[in-house]
């Protein structure tokens, strides 16, 4: 643990901001210092969140993830989580309705994205069939691959991940990219068409890379189901980076084992970890990643995270709304 005290403004009470942040680096801790000291903060730095625990009794303000840290938080006013989905707080509803609960969300775009890039590029140059070849100690160079450049791209989901995804994709020069969104709007250039739910039947036979980045909510379970699936053309390639509900799980194996879609790449699964047991392990054309697309080891997405709650510290404690409160009604 580290604990920074910093005098009371005008002799009021102490206030105390805890922070439990696995991966958080000496120099990342500064902004978090300087904002508890303009705010009269105490602040506390935890490694986990079991060394953490026992110190929550008088934290007003917590920064971190885990359900236990709020239920060990008697006098807790504001939780904000590290993670951009909440699905797990709502479900198990952890949080107080008089407690103020933001997210991340933001903080995790250009990693997930340059993870899409990675599997994209994978899937389309075939590098399982390479790598295959490479472990034999064979010398073959005419396996078939294929190009982002011509593509015709489709992103559910438009925040902060589609966003990047797609920014990143454009520097390809793809024949087409287009998002999906609820509200059918999007304020970035970086698409050519937005479109809702109501269009996917159409869109998804012209579509050569699907990229899913959408939260987990009652509204998206099995999102892309096998219906949908069964519109994708054969060349089509499925990436999934928001939640592994969103995709009916046994719907997509059956698409590959039948040869219907040309490869998956999924960092999210319906059940995590994946059972020892399931045909996903032995799927050919399928990339399977433990959900790190998003990871805390990104030393930029650390600071990422910590420059969007400063932020919103400084209007906390000037009375004002936080920039990045969860719907709790919509789920994200």
């Amino acid at each position: 643990m580290f604990r920074t005290k910093i005098p009371p403004k005008n002799n009021s009470m102490p206030r105390y901001l805890t922070v439990v942040i696995p991966y958080l680096r000496e120099d990342q801790r500064g902004p978090l210092l300087e904002a508890a000291r303009r705010n009269g903060f105490e602040v506390s730095f935890f490694l986990s969140n079991a060394e953490a625990l026992p110190h929550l009794a008088e934290a007003e303000v917590i920064l971190g993830s885990g359900t236990e840290l709020i239920r060990h938080a008697p006098k807790l006013r504001w939780f904000c989580s590290m993670t951009a989905g909440v699905e797990h707080y709502l479900r198990a509803d952890v949080v107080p309705a008089d407690v103020l609960f933001t997210n991340s969300a933001g903080a995790f775009g250009v990693s997930i994205a340059e993870h899409v890039m990675m599997v994209t590029l994978e899937l389309l140059r075939n590098q399982e069939g390479y790598r295959r070849i490479m472990q034999e100690r064979q010398w073959v160079r005419n396996l078939p691959f294929r190009s982002i450049k011509g593509s015709r791209i489709l992103i559910l989901g438009t925040g902060d991940i589609g966003i990047e995804a797609a920014r990143r994709f454009r520097g390809f020069e793809p024949a087409l990219i287009r998002g999906i969104n609820r509200s059918g709007r999007c304020e970035e250039d970086c698409f050519d068409r937005i479109g809702t739910r109501e269009d996917l039947e159409d869109w998804l036979p012209q579509t050569d890379i699907l990229v899913m980045s959408l939260p987990g909510t009652p509204y998206t379970r099995h999102y892309l189901d096998a219906g949908l699936i069964g519109l994708l053309p054969p060349q089509a390639i499925v990436i999934n980076v928001g939640r592994g509900m969103t995709i009916d799980q046994e719907a997509l194996v059956q698409a590959l084992q039948e040869g219907r879609i040309a490869g998956a790449a999924l960092d999210v699964f319906e059940q995590e970890p994946v059972p020892q047991d399931s045909p996903l392990w032995e799927m050919p054309g399928l990339i399977m990643t433990p959900h790190i697309s998003g990871n805390m080891a990104l030393p930029y997405t650390v600071k990422r995270c910590v420059e969007l709650f400063v932020e919103d510290l400084d209007r906390y404690c000037q009375g004002q709304p936080l920039l990045r409160t969860v719907d709790r009604k919509a789920g994200y």
